[in-house]
Formats: structure tokens, C-alpha cells, sequence
């Protein structure tokens, strides 16, 4: 059959196999090409008779087996037929369902009732066991209690944050189980105030004498005879109250035990007492033995607080690592607290040349605090609970510290009791400087100021502040860096006390005329200068890690406009009492006019009668045209003035050389115009 499924090539059909596939075949092609593929057909039709014959069988078989399967078809059908007309005159599909709901139902309900019976198991398993809980009280079976408690816990689904004691349920949950949280909570608190009267049994504390610690072994608490000191630890910590009945003891081993030892240096006694039946030990006391009048010092504290620590753990916490660490998060905080305030703190030297001295403290320390750490009281992994070390460790930043605290304190004292007013003596023309050079005793108020060719007088508050600057900086070069750092912050900070102070402190004579004002604007343009030469002066000799920290310049702005306010405002208020004086002046003048126009006509008046020669106004009142002249010269120009005393006006006036100078330098402010105009004043020849 291969012949019927295989491709006809028509160049195999065609006289030549050499034409082109895009041009239209010719005539006698197409005939010729007609004519084989009739052959070709009859051929195919040939074969195919022939398969079939040689397969006839085959064929009879296939044709046999469809002729069943239709067979079999028709008698199915009929099948159906019959099953359809039976199911549509009796309807048991409609019963199935029913059936099937009904089975569904009961096996819900079976479930339920199976689930409620599970609850209701629950609910009793857990009412016994909190009963349980109960009868093991009463029996003095702590710790079995604390484990049922524990375990009522999980089952009841009891957060450790949850403090709601109201028993609501949670949503979706039966309202037994608020009921059941709510006694579980009330048992909780049962068994927790039985342990803490428990432990106030066990551990008592006892005054006079020094007072002492004792600690019981065996006692009976609430009914309950031959309680073991141990079970009650254990039982705390099964409920997770051990830090609940840990606290109070540690808070009274700090306050009864160790603060005695670190402020008087008390000593301590160890005595256990055995029982003499079953020689075992029956309690143990820890005396205290007051030592007051021996030196207290650093080695001998350690090795009382060691003893303290001992007790607590051989005794208090029975060698268990875990109520030590308890009791360690719970007192070891304090501790160090009151060894850092009493001891270390004291300890740290004043000078710098003695901070190596230091060094055998810090090994105490540390050997201090190794021993801690094997009685469990302070975490060898956490290295925030060495904090003796780290103290002592840090001791150059404590004594820079101090110092730094030392220096402002002083600074602002010295700021807060300075008067600011001029030296005794002092006048506006006076000199400080003698004909030789030399300054008088007022040499430290008495400054160069180092970028104007000018002196100034300033206050003895600023001349020491900056000496105080100078001192501190002179120590940053000599310090190491940690230190130097501190007293660089130190100086900034000083400087910063000025401009904190001062304006508050004087704001009222800042707001008046006053010569304290001109003593705080020479002190912030001293500063200002001083300022800017403080990094030339020592930054080259600052250790490495300052040198490219350390800033000064951003100071040196503040003061300068801080002393450009100070005189701003003092010339705001000098022309505003000139002003005031020009009008009352004026007033005075045209006043003093009208009574002198009177005056004139009653003397013309009386000449007039008596036959008197007149005599001018200005003559009898010599000193009137002194002050007309007054009331111009508030109103002219520095070269009008200037003018008028070159040409004798003010002279015919009254004025002296000396009267107009300080009339010149009282009303205008220091320039080149003002220095030549006293120079030319000073010049004429009056």
C-alpha cells in the first residue's frame, strides 16, 4: 500500500525534466501528462484490489466484530430504556437524598456530642488538677504544685503578659474557660503569697548589734511543718517567680549588708548552726562587725563585698547558678552604683602626672570582677555587667570629666561675682600706661588687642576667662588624646559661659547708658580677637587626632557682633538722649527768648524814664549767646563746626578749644573726618 501514500513528482511523468516551473505547460505536455496519470490510476486500483484480496480475512474479522459491537449497542439501550421507565414510575432517587441528608445529620450530631464530651473531659481533667493543686499545698508539696501550675498554665492558654483577672473568655471559646483562667489565676496567687511568706521565714534580717542575716534552712510557714529552704527556691523558679521572691531579699542584702560595708567598712562574722539529730545544717548567719575608725580603701571593700557575695551564693542561692544570676540582675546594678559613688569615683586623681597611679586600682578591679563571675553574679558574656572595669577603664575621660566640670564651675563664678565696673581711679582721659612704657597696677585690664593697634581696658572677668582658656589649652597639648578632648571642649565651653551670662546678667545696665557697657563691648572685642589667634598659638602642638577637629574661628563672629550690638545700642541710646536734650534746649532757648524780648522792652522802658544808656541783652546775660550757639551746634555739620572755630565764631561766642573738642567727640562717632577736625581745632590759635 506503500504505492497509495507515496508522492507523484510530475517531472517523472513529463517527456523531459528540464522546463520551467513559472511558464504554463504546453499542449502536448498536458495530454501526455492526462494520459500517465490514468495509467498511473489504473495502476493504483490494481494494487489496492490486490491488498484486499490477500487481506480478506483480516477484513472478514473486522467487520464481524463491528457487526457485535452493534449488536450489543442496541441490547444496552434497551437496558436504559427499561431502568429510565422504571426510576420515572417509582421516584428512589428522591429517597437516596433523603437518606443521605438524614445519615449527614446524624453524624454531625455525633461529632458534636463527641467534641462536647472531649470539653466537657477537658474541663474536668483541668477542675481535678487545680484541685490537685490545691490538696499539694496543704500537703506541703510545693514543687509538684508549682509543676501542676505549670502545666495548667499551657493548657489553659494563659499569657505571660495577660493581666486580666475579669475570667472573660476568649472569642469563640466556652465561658467555662474564663471561669477556669480566673481560678487559675486566684490559685497563682495563692501559691505565690505562700512562697513569699516562705522566703520572709527563711531569710530575716536583724538589727542591733551591727545586725545580721539569718537564714533558715528548715522552718514551718502557713500550717505547713519542715518546709526545706530549697524546695521553696525551686518551686519559684518552676512558676516563674523566682525574681518576684529574689527582690525583696536582694533589696535587703543592699541596704542592710552592703551599703554598711561600702560607707563604714563593716566586716562580717560566718556562723552555721547543725542540727544535732541529723547533723545537718540547720541555718546560717552572717554578722555584720562594724569597723568604724579603720581606714576604708578600695582592696579592703572587694574583699568585704566578696564575702557578701559568697554568702549569697553558697547560702542564699545554694549554689545555683541560675537563682545567682537571678539575684545578680536584681542587686548588682546598685552595687556598683555605691562602689563607683564611694570609692572609684573619690579615687580618681586630680593631677594628670598621677593617672598611671591609677593602674594598680584597675587590676583590682579586674580581678574583682573575675571573681563575680565565677560565684554567677555577673554574666562573663555580657560585657555591660563589668561595669567597675569599664569605669576604671575609662578613668582618663573621669578625670577630664571632673576638671572640665572644675573649670566651668569656676568660670561662671567668676562671671556671676564680677562687678564689671572700672578700675578704681579710672577716668575717661586717664592713661594706664606711664611715660616709660610701663603699665600701672590695673596691667591685667589693660590689653593689646592682638589684630588693632589699640588698647582697651576690660573687666577683670574677661582678662581671667581667657587666662583660664589659655591655661586649659596649654593642657590639651600635654594631654593624651582622650583627655585633650575634654579640655578642648572645656575652653570652647568657658567662652560660651560669656555670652550665656553676661547679657542676662546685665541686661539692665546694657539697656542704659552705663560705663559697664563699655567695659562688655571691650570684653567680646578682646575675646573676639583673642579668639582668632588661639589656633595659630596652639594647634600645631595639639595631639594628631584634634588637630583637624579643633575650631575656634566660628567663636570669633559671636563676640564681634555681640560687642557690635553693645555699642550699636549704646549709640542708639546716646542720640536719643542728645536728641531729647536738643529739644529741651530749644525749648529753654525759645522760652528764655520771650522773657528776654520782656525783659528788653521793660529796660528800654526804664531808659527810656531815667534817660539810661541802652545796654544789649547779650551784655547783661553773657552767657545767652553761649547757648544760642549750643542750639546750632546740635545742628551742624562736623566741617561747619570745623569752620566756625578756625574762624573765631565760637570763640566771640564763649567756647574754649577744650569745650568744643568734647563737644566733638561726645556727639560724633571715631573717624578719619572727626580726627582731623580736633586736629585742626586743637590747632587754631584761640
Amino acid at each position: 500500500m506503500d504505492v497509495l501514500f507515496g508522492s507523484i513528482d510530475v517531472r517523472e511523468l513529463l517527456s523531459t525534466s528540464d522546463f520551467d516551473e513559472s511558464s504554463p505547460l504546453s499542449v502536448p505536455d498536458l495530454r501526455l501528462l492526462i494520459d500517465r496519470l490514468q495509467i498511473r490510476s489504473l495502476h493504483i486500483k490494481e494494487k489496492v484490489r490486490d491488498y484486499v484480496i490477500s487481506h480478506h480475512k483480516d477484513f472478514s474479522e473486522i467487520f464481524s466484530h463491528c457487526s457485535n459491537l452493534s449488536s450489543k449497542t442496541e441490547g444496552i439501550s434497551t437496558d436504559v430504556s427499561n431502568v429510565l421507565s422504571l426510576i420515572s414510575d417509582h421516584p428512589i432517587d428522591v429517597e437516596i437524598r433523603e437518606t443521605a441528608a438524614e445519615i449527614s445529620s446524624k453524624t454531625r450530631e455525633l461529632k458534636e456530642k463527641k467534641e462536647l464530651l472531649v470539653v466537657v473531659q477537658t474541663i474536668v481533667n483541668l477542675v481535678e488538677r487545680l484541685k490537685l493543686v490545691k490538696e499539694d499545698l496543704k500537703n506541703g508539696r510545693l514543687i509538684e504544685a508549682a509543676e501542676s501550675m505549670r502545666g495548667l498554665k499551657k493548657a489553659l492558654l494563659i499569657r505571660d503578659d495577660e493581666d486580666d483577672d475579669s475570667g472573660v473568655s476568649e472569642k469563640g471559646e466556652p465561658f467555662v474557660f474564663g471561669l477556669l483562667r480566673k481560678e487559675w489565676k486566684d490559685c497563682f496567687v495563692e501559691v505565690q503569697e505562700l512562697l513569699v511568706r516562705a522566703m520572709d521565714e527563711a531569710v530575716k534580717f536583724e538589727h542591733g548589734n551591727g545586725g545580721r542575716v539569718r537564714v533558715k534552712f528548715r522552718f514551718s510557714v502557713g500550717g505547713l511543718k519542715e518546709v526545706q529552704f530549697r524546695t521553696v527556691l525551686t518551686a519559684m523558679e518552676v512558676i516563674g517567680v523566682i525574681d518576684y521572691g529574689l527582690a525583696k531579699v536582694a533589696d535587703l542584702i543592699v541596704k542592710f549588708v552592703v551599703i554598711p560595708t561600702v560607707s563604714n567598712g563593716s566586716r562580717f562574722d560566718f556562723v552555721e548552726e547543725l542540727d544535732q539529730e541529723t547533723m545537718e545544717k540547720d541555718e546560717a548567719i552572717l554578722g555584720l562587725v562594724s569597723s568604724s575608725g579603720s581606714q576604708v580603701d578600695i582592696p579592703s571593700i572587694y574583699s568585704n563585698i566578696i564575702q557578701v557575695i559568697k554568702f549569697a551564693y553558697n547560702i542564699l542561692c545554694l549554689k545555683n547558678d541560675q537563682w545567682m544570676r537571678c539575684f545578680g540582675r536584681l542587686s548588682w546594678q546598685r552595687i556598683s552604683e555605691l562602689i563607683i559613688a564611694h570609692f572609684l569615683s573619690k579615687a580618681v586623681p586630680d593631677d594628670a602626672s598621677k593617672l598611671s597611679e591609677f593602674q594598680k586600682i584597675i587590676e583590682l578591679t579586674s580581678e574583682f570582677e573575675n571573681k563575680l563571675e565565677d560565684m554567677k553574679i555577673i554574666s562573663a558574656s555580657d560585657d555591660k555587667d563589668r561595669r567597675l572595669s569599664e569605669y576604671a577603664q575609662n578613668i582618663e575621660v573621669h578625670f577630664a570629666s571632673r576638671k572640665k566640670i572644675e573649670i566651668l564651675a569656676k568660670a561662671r563664678n567668676l562671671l556671676l561675682q564680677c562687678d564689671f565696673s572700672l578700675p578704681p581711679g579710672e577716668t575717661r582721659k586717664s592713661d594706664p600706661f606711664k611715660a616709660d612704657g610701663s603699665k600701672e597696677d590695673l596691667s591685667e585690664q589693660v590689653v593689646q588687642l592682638l589684630f588693632l593697634s589699640e588698647r582697651c581696658i576690660i573687666s577683670k572677668a574677661g582678662a581671667h576667662l581667657m587666662k583660664s582658656v589659655h591655661q586649659t589649652l596649654r593642657d590639651v597639648c600635654l594631654s593624651s588624646a582622650r583627655v585633650s578632648i575634654e579640655f578642648y571642649h572645656a575652653a570652647r565651653d568657658t567662652l560660651l559661659l560669656y555670652e550665656a551670662i553676661i547679657p542676662i546678667k546685665l541686661e539692665k545696665q546694657l539697656n542704659s547708658i552705663n560705663q559697664i557697657a563699655i567695659i562688655v563691648h571691650n570684653d567680646c572685642l578682646f575675646l573676639s580677637q583673642e579668639i582668632l589667634g588661639l589656633a595659630f598659638e596652639y594647634r600645631s602642638d595639639f595631639p594628631s587626632c584634634l588637630k583637624d577637629q579643633a575650631v575656634f574661628l566660628d567663636m570669633a563672629p559671636r563676640f564681634h557682633q555681640m560687642a557690635e550690638e553693645v555699642l550699636r545700642r549704646q549709640i542708639q541710646l546716646i542720640s536719643f538722649n542728645l536728641k531729647e536734650l536738643q529739644r529741651l534746649i530749644q525749648i529753654l532757648v525759645e522760652n528764655l527768648s520771650s522773657l528776654f524780648d520782656s525783659l528788653n522792652s521793660i529796660h528800654e522802658r526804664v531808659k527810656l524814664q531815667e534817660d539810661v544808656t541802652h545796654i544789649p541783652v547779650d551784655e547783661l546775660i553773657p552767657s545767652l549767646s553761649k547757648l544760642r550757639k549750643l542750639a546750632d551746634l546740635l545742628d551742624m555739620p562736623l566741617k561747619s563746626i570745623t569752620n566756625a572755630s578756625e574762624s573765631g565764631e565760637l570763640f566771640r561766642c564763649g567756647y574754649t578749644s577744650s569745650e568744643v573738642e568734647n563737644f566733638v567727640k561726645a556727639v560724633y562717632t571715631d573717624s578719619p573726618l572727626r580726627k582731623e577736625c580736633l586736629w585742626r581745632i586743637q590747632s587754631a590759635n584761640w
